[in-house]
């Protein structure tokens, strides 16, 4: 290659790949902990910029610069336990976003089309692979904006869709392309309004519950605790609990067993807890089953101490709770899979409720709230309010336990019903139907957050629906994109073509003289 011809494309590669990586960072910087949504806006123009005219390489390219910028950030808890592990997923999920980036036309139908194929990818990456990872999501990051209740009309999808059309209203607005701004303004609006307009859940019996946070050290492994101590320390949190209360929640995995629930030490002060106070106690159990096999479950206690079912955990964490194709990842890490994760998790098969007497509860345990479907599972199963027992004890920094209260607070808003999210360590919250969080606890502390809230009843039409509807119309905005496309190409070499056809005749009073 020339000397010259390095020196331009040199300037040009550094300019993309610094403006592909800025994108990505303004994306991550509007979710949690950070959570200054307004910036996912400009990420997002900044992704329309970078893809316009470009062919499908660069495309992608350029999409998985985005999404390193984007997603090696808000997973950055990750190297704290595995470096190679934590690599692996950002260059994974990089990828994915570079895909959506690859299915996107390069012309201007790119505005209609980048909506459907964010949503799209997005939701690929919540499913897939070992139902999936939805951390760090654009849902996540406009749960405090104006946008956040379109969760209750179309859940994450629908709200994607309409974050990268606001996005790409303000970029042809920016390119004084007015009529497509307007359309896409004007598309979001009606969607918001309509929301508005969407009738709400109704509103049951009065409660009151109590949560409960033993405290202790942040950044802790199962291995190396003392399973009693964190026992001792909630229940020592429990006496503080100072009003009558119809519901006491502890977090997941506070109760661990070498024996059955029934009949051991920590089962009977539960029973006798719920006994003191009269209410209903929802608490975290791992129980071991053999030298190779655990149970995590949400056990309920009556108010006269009595059991009164359990709720068994169904979407486990890989390479956290399982292992995933354990012989073959053995193999190929030297077995250290297996010495950070001896046992699995049993799946759970159940609905996600139980009954109890102060109603039916919907309960999501830790890593399942991060999931629309377990909360759309326990709400159209008849749950009134939305219960999350979790454990972020084990994780470094406080970036999943945000990420965790957005979570919360997306379910909230999704399924029109108070959430309730206890944790050993924190953060513990309150989160009223409208996503607002009431209470919030601090990190290691030993606390009990009490609030009144209400049950309620009755499907928002994001439970009733569930993504489908949103799915098939992003598909359709896809294809209706590529369509218009492969039309303005086939246009344009027609053009071309005719151009060719009838060369530009000279005349002799035009032509150049000679010398």
């Amino acid at each position: 290659m020339p000397t010259a011809a390095r020196r331009v494309r040199l300037p040009r590669l550094v300019t993309t790949v610094v403006g592909s990586l800025a994108s990505g960072l303004a994306i991550a910087a509007s979710m949690p902990p950070w959570g200054w949504w307004p910036l996912a806006l400009f990420g997002l123009v900044g992704v329309d910029r970078l893809l316009a005219g470009r062919s499908g390489g660069s495309r992608l390219g350029r999409g998985t610069l985005v999404g390193a910028g984007w997603l090696f950030p808000a997973t950055f808890w990750m190297l704290d336990f595995s470096l190679p592990g934590y690599f692996a997923a950002g260059i994974v999920f990089s990828v994915v976003v570079g895909l959506g980036a690859f299915i996107t036309p390069p012309g201007r139908s790119r505005r209609l089309a980048l909506p459907a194929a964010l949503a799209l990818v997005e939701y690929m990456r919540w499913s897939v692979p070992f139902g999936g990872v939805p951390l760090a999501t654009l849902p996540m990051s406009q749960v405090a904006s104006p946008l956040g209740a379109v969760a209750r009309l179309g859940g994450g999808v629908l709200m994607t869709l309409c974050l990268v059309a606001a996005a790409m209203a303000v970029s042809a607005l920016l390119a004084r392309a007015w009529r497509a701004g307007f359309v896409a303004l004007g598309a979001v609006a009606a969607v918001v309004l309509v929301t508005a307009l969407v009738p709400r859940s109704n509103d049951g019996r009065q409660i009151a519950a109590a949560l409960v946070q033993g405290g202790g050290p942040q950044n802790t492994r199962a291995v190396s605790s003392d399973a009693q101590a964190v026992f001792d320390r909630h229940l020592t949190a429990s006496a503080a609990i100072r009003r009558p209360v119809d519901l006491i929640l502890w977090p997941e995995n506070v109760v661990t067993l070498q024996v059955p629930l029934a009949g051991s030490a920590e089962g009977d002060a539960l029973s006798a807890l719920a006994r003191r106070y009269r209410a209903t106690v929802v608490a975290g159990v791992v129980e071991n089953i053999g030298a190779s096999r655990f149970a995590n479950y949400s056990a309920v206690w009556r108010p006269d101490g009595s059991p009164a079912g359990r709720y068994e955990k169904v979407q486990r964490v890989p390479f956290g709770e399982y292992v995933p194709l354990r012989p073959l990842v053995d193999a190929l890490s030297g077995g250290v899979a297996s010495r950070l994760v001896p046992r699995d998790a049993v799946a759970g098969n159940q609905p996600a409720v139980v009954d109890s007497d102060v109603g039916r509860l919907g309960v999501v345990i830790s890593w399942e709230v991060f999931f629309e479907r377990r909360a759309r599972d326990a709400i159209g199963h008849g749950g009134e309010i939305l219960l999350n027992p979790t454990n972020g004890s084990s994780y470094w920094l406080t970036i999943v336990q945000s990420q965790q209260i957005a979570a919360s607070r997306l379910q909230a808003l999704e399924t029109d019903r108070w959430v309730l999210q206890a944790a050993p360590t924190g953060f513990s919250a309150v989160v009223d139907p409208d996503g607002k969080v009431l209470q919030r606890s601090g990190v290691s502390e030993r606390t009990v957050l009490e609030q009144t809230v209400r049950l309620r009843q009755g499907l928002s039409p994001a439970v009733r629906w569930g993504p489908a509807p949103w799915l098939i119309l992003a598909a359709v905005l896809l294809c209706v994109g590529w369509l218009v496309q492969r039309r303005r190409d086939g246009r344009r070499q027609a053009a071309e073509a005719t151009e060719g056809a009838h060369p530009v005749r000279v005349h002799m009073a035009d032509a150049p003289s000679g010398p």
